[in-house]
């Protein structure tokens, strides 16, 4: 599979070579679909807390007599038909959201997602990306003059200057190989990845 590879001003200078195992896989919307859930999943926490009907603030005296009003019978205003009553199968904090994918499947789902991105023209390498001081000017004028409003930069090495000046900018996203995720990767326009992050994710996905 042969990626773009574009220069300083975001056009495309010349070609990559890159390994179809990463980059050239057919698009499996179904195992896509489940990484990306599952990756959402395991981030959630418990943090929703409901009461049963024991929990519930309520007195134990009966609402109404047994017979003679035309109503159903009615024990505890705590039950769960009553308004302000418990639930029958209440959220607890401890509730665990998580889902289980094998290593094999999340390999090929991500080079999955790579090749998917390449094809449509949403991938591309650049040589390496370093800015000379840790501002954020100059590196968004750099996406600008590159034509690139909602980018993902995949690098295979962060220091410091680059990363205090990304952190700021609200489209744009900078982590290395092994902080590369599927839901990133669906919902940035453009991801450019470094040359020396192509091997990386050639070692990691293919």
């Amino acid at each position: 599979m042969q990626l773009e590879l574009l220069n300083d001003q975001g056009q495309a200078a010349s070609k990559l070579e890159a390994p179809d195992t990463v980059f050239g896989r057919e698009y499996n919307e179904d195992l896509v679909h489940q990484i990306v859930v599952a990756f959402q999943a395991n981030a959630r926490q418990g943090t929703r807390a409901q009461k049963d009907r024991e929990q519930v603030k309520h007195s134990t005296k009966k609402p109404f007599k047994q017979k003679g009003t035309g109503r159903a019978r009615a024990g505890m205003t705590s039950s769960p038909l009553w308004r302000g009553g418990g639930r029958i199968f209440p959220n607890s904090p401890e509730e665990n959201f998580a889902q289980k994918i094998n290593k094999k499947m999340y390999r090929a789902g991500m080079a999955s997602i790579f090749s998917q991105l390449a094809r449509e023209g949403r991938l591309a390498v650049v040589d390496s990306l370093k800015v000379e001081s840790p501002k954020t000017k100059p590196l968004a004028a750099k996406f600008k003059a590159m034509n690139l409003d909602s980018v993902m930069v995949i690098a295979d090495e962060i220091d410091e200057n680059l990363y205090l000046a990304s952190r700021n900018l609200v489209n744009v996203l900078v982590v290395e190989p092994r902080y590369a995720d599927p839901v990133s990767l669906v919902h940035y326009r453009k991801v450019l990845v470094t040359k020396a992050a192509v091997d990386k994710l050639k070692e990691m996905f293919a």
